[in-house]
């Protein structure tokens, strides 16, 4: 038993996170670009103008990738690249293929291909082009339209190699820091309705763009990708385990953006939750014909992100729990539960598409870099999501985050979540010890654990 021998094992990366060029070769700027340049917004008045410079240095990163032996690497192509936009005198927004754009993604692709590593395309990873946000963002529903025209692009300039598409990652994040808490892009902070509203768009872009990538690649595999903190039951008992699910599953207007049943249900199931829809009657308004037959679509899998768990009550937290250097707990049953629970509701096919620790990380005297504490973290986890295949849950692959320390969006680049140390100055790659042990663990498909 164990994982299964088609297993994929990759890392994961985001565009805005390490590409840098923010500038170069017809690519218009995003919101992150606009946010950061504001200069008020993140740590250290941090940018990813250059980032990792993968931009320029992907041949490198896609060589180490498969020195370590990825099978599969998900990364999210940036919108701002792949299409450039106008505006005429009336406000009419229109947009064009950017050519060189495509070529870098193209590129990637085909390089990924050479060392055998399978490409997952992440549509959406949070960088909205800029224009579009003056619009409205995704308060404006206008906004599905622009992006299901995106995804057209995408299927159909890479879709004949690539199979695996991802249309958003973590939309509870987005939403939640950037409309609702104004953390992140946009820096709004909106009331519940318009959550409501913006979740409902960011649904029906899901349920176009996969209809158009199904018209125009062919044995495609599609998802989402939700961030999810799994209840963890008190004990092992029944009682227990169903009042964690019951929770864990639960859909509250007041926190609607991170609920899971919130993101999934209308997708997986056809409706909001009833608890949802009774609660906020005014919800009903926002949805209009045909758009709950849009929004149900039949996805191949959930991507799931987890790095914590949550206790049901704050007395269960455990005195002087063990945390990360972003201050996350460590929970190392969080990967058992969450995916043994999604599996229960969804019956979904899963991926952990991030998983991983921001430790304190620096080049030692030896020059290298030693990272003891991520390795112990992804041992202790990737034993609970074995404990889950080898009691059915249907796991297909897992992704590290990250492949390389980047940009951590309002963080900037303090924390150090790579298994790839960066130099930011310099930009030299050194591999951290945690990446020559995950190397083995892909050797031995997770059997070593």
């Amino acid at each position: 038993m164990g994982f299964s021998k088609d297993f994929l094992w990759g890392a994961a990366t985001a565009s805005y996170q390490i590409e840098g060029a923010w500038n170069e070769d017809g690519k218009v700027p995003s919101v992150w670009d606009a946010f950061c340049h504001d200069g008020s917004h993140i740590k250290n008045a941090d940018n990813g103008d250059t980032a990792c410079d993968h931009y320029h240095r992907y041949k490198d990163d896609v060589a180490l990738m498969a020195s370590f032996g990825l099978k599969a690497y998900r990364f999210s192509i940036a919108w701002s690249r792949i299409f450039t936009f106008e505006e005429n005198e009336d406000g009419v927004l229109s947009y064009r293929e950017n050519e060189k754009g495509i070529a870098f993604y193209n590129s990637l692709i085909d390089e990924l291909l050479s060392h055998g590593i399978k490409p997952f395309i992440t549509l959406y990873h949070w960088d909205l082009p800029f224009i579009i946000q003056k619009k409205g963002g995704w308060l404006n529903r206008e906004t599905t339209k622009c992006f299901t025209d995106y995804a057209e692009a995408v299927a159909k300039h890479f879709g004949d190699r690539v199979k695996h598409f991802i249309t958003f990652n973590e939309p509870s994040v987005f939403v939640g820091l950037g409309y609702k808490e104004g953390i992140h892009v946009p820096g709004l902070k909106l009331d519940t309705h318009d959550i409501l509203t913006i979740g409902h768009h960011v649904h029906l872009a899901h349920g176009k763009a996969v209809r158009k990538i199904r018209e125009l690649v062919k044995d495609t595999k599609i998802g989402i990708t939700l961030a999810t903190s799994p209840v963890l039951p008190e004990n092992d008992s029944k009682e227990a385990v169903e009042s964690a699910r019951t929770e864990y599953f639960a859909c509250r207007a007041e926190h609607v953006e991170w609920s899971e049943s919130f993101w999934l249900d209308p997708i997986a199931k056809g409706s909001y939750p009833a608890s949802l829809l009774k609660e906020r009657a005014d919800f009903a308004d926002e949805i209009k014909a045909g758009d709950m037959e849009n929004i149900k679509t039949q996805i191949d899998f959930v991507g799931l992100n987890i790095y914590q768990g949550r206790y049901a009550r704050q007395t269960l937290r455990p005195v002087g729990v063990a945390h990360t250097d972003v201050n996350w707990n460590i929970t190392p049953s969080a990967l058992y539960w969450g995916t043994k629970f999604f599996f229960e509701r969804y019956n979904l096919p899963i991926y952990i598409t991030e998983n991983g620790m921001a430790c304190h990380d620096t080049v030692s005297l030896d020059g290298l870099v030693h990272d003891p504490n991520r390795i112990d973290y992804l041992h202790r986890y990737l034993l609970g999501l074995r404990n889950a295949a080898e009691e059915g849950v249907d796991i297909r692959g897992y992704f590290q985050w990250s492949l390389m320390d980047n940009f951590e969006w309002a963080e900037g680049f303090d924390p150090r979540f790579g298994m790839i140390f960066c130099d930011y100055e310099t930009k030299k790659r050194i591999p951290k010890d945690s990446a020559h042990w995950y190397k083995r663990v892909i050797e031995t498909n997770g059997a070593e654990l």
